[in-house]
């Protein structure tokens, strides 16, 4: 037996020996075939004693993890050896996301559950290298899009913070990676001309149809549209007020809207306030005759029991419509690509950027132009367009041999 500056040390003989009062103690375990050294950390509110301990094939590994361990204890932290990543994105999921949506609580859980945990969980948080992450990420790299890859990252950097705020860990080594670029995401699309309007003409009459051309023509949000009430829709307005509809709710949390600026009143177009007439008219004939009592607090897109559509159940009648309407891959088109679509038509018809951004209830033109950049028109066109204007006429004086004037 030997001692090294405090620490008590025990030969693999299979003999151990009780280290004294406040010494760290290293010890070979025959049964994992490494020398263990721990740290005792007093004792828990119920009297049990905690003791941190760490694993390693020579005296040396494990003394230099014992020094390790007791920066972290000076820096405040509290580690656990045996605390793992697993551990640390399961407690930040479950302590670390309330108040937010259940569903985006969801998305991070997938993502954890099939890009993360089989990977890297049950690597022990405070052992974890960032060379090891860099290796995670790279093999990533083939079946990500760059903004999911950021995703994953993100919740594994998030989980550790989580844990660094509860003293499991003092590092947050997920801060000392860059994330790669993944493969290309799939590319947004938007409706031709043509397009749009076969789209607008098939399966008139239908709930999905006045869906289609409110999201086409309006450029509400899917999220927007399917909690709408006809309390919202302003059809048969006054003399002085154009038909509208007041996008105040979404099927977020608490019925907020994404943004402060996306809770709007839009005024909508003469044909989808006919289309919405006849819809309306049609609906309250059929709750009438179900013996149901129709208000103007009734869901506008309803589902046959009267609640409100998942947007699973939206995008298929969609694809739906869109076979109907000739489309050959309408597999490939979502609800949202509406939304885009009416980004892209009034570019294409000279609107500003600042009053697009406005219609569809972004912030400011940057993200406007960020998340549409495909469906807009270049704003600097407008320089050009207008020096045309103003020297054209001159400029193509001069080329035909015309005289400049003084």
């Amino acid at each position: 037996m030997l001692f090294v500056k405090g620490t008590h040390v025990s030969e693999p003989t299979g003999r151990s020996h009780k280290a004294g009062h406040g010494e760290d103690s290293i010890y070979w375990d025959k049964s994992k075939n490494r020398y263990v050294g721990a740290v005792s950390l007093g004792y828990t509110p119920a009297g049990k004693r905690r003791r941190v301990k760490v694993l390693g094939k020579t005296k040396t590994e494990v003394r230099r993890k014992l020094r390790d361990l007791k920066k972290d204890l000076d820096a405040g932290a509290k580690p656990s050896a045996s605390y793992t990543v697993a551990q640390a994105v399961d407690d930040w999921l479950a302590k670390g996301l309330k108040g937010r949506e259940e569903s985006s609580i969801g998305t991070y859980r997938t993502l954890a559950d099939t890009h993360i945990t089989p990977y890297l969980g049950a690597a022990k948080l405070r052992d974890l290298e960032a060379d090891e992450l860099d290796v995670w990420l790279d093999d990533k790299v083939t079946s990500l899009a760059t903004q999911s890859l950021r995703m994953v990252h993100s919740i594994l950097r998030r989980s550790i913070s989580h844990a660094q705020r509860r003293n499991k860990v003092v590092r947050n080594v997920a801060d000392l990676v860059q994330v790669p670029e993944g493969r290309p995401g799939r590319p947004s699309k938007s409706l031709s001309l043509e397009q749009g309007e076969a789209v607008l003409r098939a399966k008139e009459g239908s709930w999905i149809h006045a869906y289609v051309v409110l999201s086409l023509l309006v450029g509400v949000r899917p999220e927007e549209a399917r909690p709408l009430t006809w309390s919202h829709m302003h059809i048969d307005p006054t003399e002085r007020e154009r038909p509208h509809v007041d996008v105040w709710r979404s099927v977020r949390r608490h019925g907020d809207t994404k943004t402060r600026k996306s809770r709007r009143s839009l005024a909508m177009p003469q044909q989808v306030a006919t289309v919405l007439k006849a819809y309306k008219a049609q609906q309250e004939v059929v709750c009438t005759a179900a013996g149901g009592l129709w208000t103007d607090e009734s869901l506008v897109f309803p589902t046959a029991a009267g609640e409100m559509r998942s947007s699973l159940n939206v995008r298929r009648n969609f694809r739906a419509l869109l076979k109907e309407a000739g489309f050959e891959d309408a597999q490939s088109w979502t609800t949202r690509e509406l939304r885009t679509s009416f980004v892209s038509v009034l570019s294409d018809h000279g609107i500003p950027i600042e009053v697009i951004a406005r219609v569809v209830g972004h912030s400011g033109t940057n993200v406007t132009e960020r998340v549409y950049r495909k469906q807009l028109r270049p704003v600097i066109s407008e320089g050009a367009e207008a020096m045309d204007n103003i020297f054209g006429s001159r400029t193509a004086s001069t080329a035909d041999g015309e005289p400049e004037t003084s």
